[in-house]
This record gives structure tokens, sequence and C-alpha cells, in this order.
């Protein structure tokens, strides 16, 4: 299996999840798991084959997600453009399935994290899909754009500028073709808006249905595959840990009683399973 492209279908739409490269998180324990008990992590983590001292890195793909509806050609997320040595493959990986960027008519943004608004703005420092109107929540762009508090992130002040400065960059220059959503909605037929508050103040998630087939992108909402098994323990990214717990709850659950394909931004690639019910919490199943 290649790990830029994974073409399959949501009823009669023709999906592609499509990487931008990838980003190894350094001592991924102390990132993903900051509120797990430490002999209890370590149990965990040994029946996932991994040792807490000898973890010393997660490679996560970052991959966006093309949706041919045939009427429309819609891209959810962007990717991290040129965040990374590793990152900004997105647009040749596009032209490689036979896609412009000039193609793209919809962008859905779920969040204004820099691994996921990074491909907006292309080398010469314009909106990367010119034809396109771009997608988030208005409350979102309201707090990255105004002087956002993110003094609940576990993270050093120049990294929490570095986050507001690299949203306002690249959210910004998209600005006269973006359309902002105050409530949940169907964006083009069969795609709609779900509110999966959290990880950032209004982080979305996407459901996407097609001949009674859905397919839902919880984008950040999860980051690890033990997060299922553990839906209660959150990262060092999440804004509002509390707000995470319970949207990670609404989400897995609704995927697995409506046997929902999902798509999870972190997860090996292409990051396509299944969620399975297990005791008090769930399993992935990867396709």
């Amino acid at each position: 299996m290649s790990n830029e492209s994974f073409p399959f279908q949501v009823g009669t739409f023709e999906c592609i999840v499509v990487n931008d490269g990838t980003f190894a998180y350094p001592h991924p324990a102390q990132i993903f798991f900051v509120n797990a008990p430490k002999e209890r992590l370590k149990k965990v983590l040994r029946a996932h084959n991994l040792d807490i001292m000898k973890w010393k890195e997660y490679v996560s793909p970052y991959p966006s997600l093309l949706i041919n509806t045939g009427q429309d050609l819609v891209l959810v997320d962007t990717g991290a453009g040129d965040m990374e040595p590793t990152t900004g493959k997105l647009i040749p990986n596009l032209r490689a399935e036979g896609i412009e960027p000039e193609d793209i008519d919809t962008v859905i943004l779920t969040h204004a994290h820099p691994d996921h608004i990074g491909g907006n703005i292309d080398s010469e420092g314009k909106p990367a899909f010119r034809n396109a109107r771009y997608i988030m929540w208005e409350d979102e762009w309201d707090f990255w754009i105004s002087r956002p508090n993110l003094a609940a992130l576990d993270i050093s002040e120049s990294g929490k500028e570095w986050f507001i400065r690299y949203a306002r960059d690249h959210l910004l220059l998209i600005q006269n073709q973006l359309d902002l959503a105050d409530h949940e909605m169907e964006i083009v037929h069969g795609i709609r808006t779900v509110a999966a508050l959290g990880h950032t103040p209004v982080h979305m998630a996407v459901s996407i249905t097609s001949n009674n087939e859905q397919l839902l992108y919880i984008s950040d909402a999860v980051i690890h595959p033990i997060h299922l098994e553990q839906p209660n323990w959150y990262t060092k990214y999440d804004l509002a840990p509390k707000r995470v717990i319970t949207t990670r709850h609404m989400l897995l659950d609704r995927a697995a009683t409506e046997k929902a394909l999902v798509h999870a931004f972190h997860f090996p690639f292409p990051g396509l399973g299944y969620v399975i019910q297990k005791g008090e919490g769930w399993r992935w199943q990867p396709i």
C-alpha cells in the first residue's frame, strides 16, 4: 500500500486519502497521554508492545481527504505545508492522482492547527486552491484571529506564539475566499459539519454520506488508537480536555452504533477503520 494516497468509495462518492507528509512526535507517551496514571500507562503500552522508556517517537502522517461527489470536489484539511522538511507534499500527491489545485471547489478546515492549514498557502504566499471556497467554524476563526488564550496548553510560550502566528499567516490570506459556519450544516450534498469541540475551541468533524454509507472524519478528536480504549486520557495539545473527553465519547459511540467508516487524522496511514465497542471503551479495527 502506498503511503502517499489511498483511494476508496463511500457509496457513489470517490474518495482519496492524500498524504502531505509525516512528522515524528518525540516522547509520544508524554504528549498523547498527559493525565494517564504512570503504572496504568505502562501496562496499557505493554499490551500494544510498547515500552514507555523505549518509545522515543511516533511518526504521524498528515493526510487530507479528497471527496468527489460527482458534482463537487471537496478537500478536507490541507496538511502542514512548509512546516517541516518532511511535509508539503499535498499538491504533488494530488497531481499524481490527476487533480490540479484549481480543480478543488471546496476546502473544509476542521481547525486551525498548523498541520491542518499549512497547505492553504502556496510557495508564492497565495491561496493554494484559488477557485475554492474555504469553510471553517466562525468561532474558530474568531479565536485565532483575536488574541487567543493558550494558557491551557502545556507548551512553551514561544511555542504558543508560533501557533498563533502560524494560524494568522495561513488564515488571513484566504479571507476573501472564506465562508464561516455558525451551526452544523450541509456544506454540499452528502457532506455535513459536526461539532467536535475541545481539541480547539470549535474543532470540527465531518460526516460524508452516500447511498446509506457513511464516513466520519474525526480529525484530531482522537490522536492515537489507544485513546479508543482510554478515552479519558488527553493530549498536551487539547485546549479544553474535559470537553475533548465528552466529544470523544459522543463521536466514538456514534461511529460504533452507526457502523460508520472512520478517518482519524494521526492514525497510521491511511487512518481508515471501524470503531468497535469493547467494555466501557472501544477498540480500533483498521481496514
